[in-house]
């Protein structure tokens, strides 16, 4: 990092917290493959801190802000542990978003159950609509929210048709856009049987967002938040595997997942999948393509 971005970091510090800060050690860590990770370490009024710090230019700004707003919204509801948003800003060149400084570790399995009990515990609590007030990103991919009383028409449109206007714009297969198309227009046929409840959602929880504290205590973060259905999230944890097999056993012991998810979590899974696709092309999209075409038929 350069000597002005840790000048920047240290006058967004100073001014968040009240107090002089001055970095005495910035060093990089692991922070996903977006933006640049740092740890910096210093003193503030005489005490030594250390918070987690991550940089990219300013056009990311964004990103931060709808991170920070996300995380917040989390730790609000006192059933989810969230790293504490220090603060987030831009100048002319960077954005930066600073955070407190966690030791984390992997989850091990009462870890994991503890973190199904507190999935669970934020599940249960209704919301009053499906959406977000303001979008969001998942991963680097824009994710368009608003408000919406009738969720398969915003899974459609919102979820899988945006992805398929992005894929239109990679040159993704046409017969998967095609294909997809059909499947967006079609996800009310998903839920004829199944009214889902508006909880709020991490909304990009993979195993990489989420991790223990000193003694266990599970930690989640890097959400992309919305109200919607809660075998989304529930789907997502299932996608790329890191979880220890106890976190599903403890929600579905605390909140049992409904009849017909296992074709639903192929739907919400699909969202991920496409962006991926977006995102790496690769591999992903033979993945998106098959979905979709086991999902068409299942409604025939």
């Amino acid at each position: 990092m350069s000597p002005r971005d840790a000048a920047a970091l240290e006058r967004s510090i100073a001014a968040a917290t009240g107090k002089p800060f001055a970095s005495r050690s910035v060093a990089p860590v692991g922070g996903g493959c977006i933006h640049t990770a740092v740890r910096i370490e210093g003193e503030s009024a005489g005490a030594r801190s250390a918070f987690f710090a991550k940089l990219n230019d300013a056009r990311h700004a964004p990103m931060f802000a709808a991170e920070a707003e996300g995380l917040a919204a989390l730790g609000e509801t006192g059933v989810l542990t969230v790293p504490r948003v220090v603060t987030h800003g831009r100048d002319d060149e960077r954005a930066w978003i600073v955070m407190e400084w966690l030791d984390l570790s992997p989850l091990d399995a009462a870890g994991g159950a503890a973190l199904g009990r507190s999935l669970a515990a934020l599940h249960r609590r209704p919301r009053g609509r499906f959406g977000w007030g303001t979008d969001n990103f998942i991963g680097a991919s824009p994710q368009v929210n608003g408000w919406s009383d009738d969720w398969p028409q915003f899974w459609g449109e919102r979820r899988l048709q945006c992805q398929l206007r992005l894929g239109a714009r990679n040159r993704l297969p046409s017969r998967l856009l095609e294909r997809g198309e059909r499947l967006a227009c079609d996800c009310a046929a998903f839920f004829r049987a199944y009214k889902p409840i508006a909880s709020l959602l991490h909304g990009d929880l993979w195993g990489g967002n989420a991790a223990a504290l000193a003694g266990g205590r599970p930690c989640v973060f890097d959400p992309a938040v919305y109200v919607g259905d809660r075998e989304a999230d529930i789907a997502m944890t299932e996608l790329f595997g890191g979880f220890p097999r106890g976190m599903a056993v403890a929600y579905g012991t605390e909140f049992p997942l409904d009849h017909g998810y296992t074709v639903r979590r192929e739907l919400y899974n699909l969202y991920h999948v496409l962006n991926h696709a977006n995102l790496f092309g690769g591999p992903y999209v033979a993945q998106a393509a098959a979905s979709v075409e086991r999902l068409l038929a299942e409604i025939g």
